[in-house]
């Protein structure tokens, strides 16, 4: 079994959660609180700065050249394409990209975010590999399940075309090779990687009941 396909099947439990939580469920159905959405799209922009962040650092720590070139192009098409998807929605709130910028973390975006970035500095490449991909094939993996679920389209289909796209799908090809080569590589990092991936999914889920409780900070 390829070590991508163990992480999954170790966090098979937090991805049945994630498909069942009402974020993802209400989202698929068009029938999610556009308050919630605009909180997801406010949060997941501030996350996506750090995120990209992750992989550039990531890509210092590169042995290769094509993994460094790989790992900094991941960062630059997460600013200048993704990025982009939620500038669109925002506008549909009325949001600039200056509201964006001004937009404070909630604390679970704060927890992941710096989760994010200290494995990045303070890990290896291997435990590096598995902390992004969640996000990733979490990403993938729910859009097919939301896109299943539909029926018809709506206010929110542009989500789920995105990220069950043929070129989200190759990406996230392009890391579950990655965290495999580095299974491969790096065996005794094994445990180390399993806790990684396992601490960012279980953040993926905290990610989509913040969004849909609309967290903020009590005080």
């Amino acid at each position: 079994m390829a070590f991508s396909d163990e992480l999954l099947e170790a966090g098979d439990h937090i991805w049945a959660a994630q498909h069942e939580h009402p974020f993802v469920t209400e989202l698929a159905d068009g029938t999610l609180d556009e308050a919630a959405f605009r909180h997801w799209v406010e949060q997941d922009y501030r996350y996506l700065l750090d995120y990209a962040r992750t992989f550039a650092i990531a890509g210092t720590k590169a042995r290769d050249e094509a993994t460094m070139a790989h790992l900094l192009g991941v960062a630059h098409t997460v600013l200048d394409y993704e990025m982009d998807l939620h500038r669109e929605f925002a506008q549909e709130y009325d949001l600039t990209p200056g509201d964006l910028e001004a937009v404070r973390k909630a604390p679970t975006c704060v927890a992941y975010t710096n989760y994010l970035v200290r494995t990045a500095h303070e890990g290896s490449i291997a435990e590096i590999a598995a902390a992004i991909y969640p996000c990733g094939q979490g990403y993938l993996d729910v859009a097919r399940h939301m896109a299943d679920r539909m029926d018809g389209e709506h206010r929110y289909t542009p989500f789920v075309e995105k990220y069950t796209s043929d070129e989200f799908a190759e990406a996230v090809g392009w890391m579950r090779e990655f965290v495999d080569r580095c299974g491969e590589r790096y065996p005794g990092e094994h445990d180390a990687m399993r806790e990684a991936f396992l601490t960012s999914a279980r953040l993926e889920h905290a990610f989509w009941e913040m969004a849909y409780t609309q967290e903020s900070w009590a005080v």
